[in-house]
């Protein structure tokens, strides 16, 4: 279980990143639009999953 929160909190870490990099001036510029949405997504996703695990946990199931 410890590794399950942890690699929850690496995902959300990710997502952040992926909204700090900057890709102007290489190649890849065309796709920034494309990195912020993932990254927005990932920090949602996995903040909603944390948040579900740690009500489940003070619930008791």
């Amino acid at each position: 279980m410890d590794r399950f929160i942890l690699l929850m909190l690496a995902s959300i870490l990710a997502g952040f990143a992926l909204l700090k990099v900057s890709l102007t001036g290489t190649f890849l510029a065309g796709i920034e639009p494309i990195t912020n949405l993932i990254g927005i997504l990932a920090i949602l996703i996995f903040s909603v999953v944390l948040i579900y695990k740690g009500l489940m946990a003070m619930l008791g199931k």
